[in-house]
């Protein structure tokens, strides 16, 4: 059995330190685009080795100061595993040398689920996003740094494709803290899938559930182009609100801040013609998407009136 304690098993004469110019350059690089902070950062500072700049190692010492750092620490031994794990994961495929990240899990016995934690969060330091994602939201993992995966997701997110952090908030259903990470899941299914939005609004208390519903109506009308209005506001109109939501509907867009919205009024009209208000429509002039409804609708009413 391995000896962790002991630096050459943990790292063998036979590896050749990784951290030539080019990788200090891209871990540095790394950082810098995910605002600073690597989650390799944010799991040594979780477990109590606060150093600035502990990673990367830049020097055979650094990497032993490293090694002995994590072996003081008041971490269980496979948090301590879990972290040479990481280093050993940079020097793969940067050695010649036999010996890779797997032959120290083989020897360790790390488990699998704190192997595929580890692979997750390196892929997520190297921005590869979605082979990244194969790993954070294993079925056998908890929500460990959900917030900060759903921020790094959401705010990487290539040309408006919210694909990979609603799969990882759907797989994983964490419970998010951070309302950064909140207001970006929201706004990403706001854009993608309304009905979820919702659904994901009606899971806080009522002053923060009504802060998303106004945000959520809010995101579909400023999608409407000035001379139509987009399917997901037709579908919003559509929506099964209960009585509390209907009410926020209908004071948001009336009174309150979203009646400045350019389509506050049409949004207010087809909510009317989905709950078949229609008695209160004659009043209104729509535009080229509602008018032949309201039309038919004005007919009708007044029809029947006589």
């Amino acid at each position: 059995m391995l000896d962790y304690t002991k630096f050459q098993q943990v790292f063998p004469a036979t590896i050749q330190s990784p951290y030539d110019r080019k990788l200090l350059q891209d871990i540095d690089a790394h950082r810098k685009t995910l605002s600073g902070v690597l989650f390799i950062d944010r799991v040594l500072r979780a477990l109590g080795i606060a150093k600035a700049k502990v990673y990367p190692p830049k020097t055979d010492n650094a990497l032993k100061q490293l090694h002995q750092s994590v072996c003081d620490a008041a971490m269980s031994t496979n948090h301590k595993l879990s972290l040479f794990y990481y280093i050993l994961l940079d020097c793969d495929g940067a050695n010649n040398s036999r010996y890779s990240s797997q032959d120290f899990v083989a020897a360790c016995g790390l488990p699998t689920n704190y192997q595929l934690f580890m692979q997750g969060l390196w892929y997520m330091d190297h921005l590869e996003f979605g082979t990244a994602l194969e790993y954070v939201s294993h079925p056998s993992l908890g929500p460990d740094f959900s917030d900060d995966v759903i921020i790094a997701l959401v705010q990487h997110a290539p040309e408006g494709d919210y694909t990979l952090p609603l799969a990882y908030f759907t797989s994983v259903q964490p419970v998010l803290k951070s309302s950064v990470a909140v207001k970006l899941i929201f706004d990403a299914m706001s854009r993608t899938n309304i009905t979820e939005a919702l659904l994901y609004s009606r899971t806080f208390p009522d002053h923060a559930r009504e802060q998303l519903f106004q945000k959520l109506i809010t995101s579909v009308v400023d999608a409407s182009k000035d001379d139509e209005i987009t399917m997901q506001a037709s579908e919003l109109v559509f929506l099964p609100f209960d009585a509390t939501e209907d009410a926020w509907f209908e004071d948001f867009l009336s009174n309150g801040q979203g009646r400045t919205l350019k389509r506050a009024k049409d949004m207010l009209l087809g909510r009317r013609i989905a709950c078949d208000r229609f008695e209160e429509l004659t009043k209104y002039k729509a535009n080229n998407e509602w008018a032949a409804v309201l039309e038919g609708i004005k007919s009708g009413v007044e029809g029947h009136l006589e």
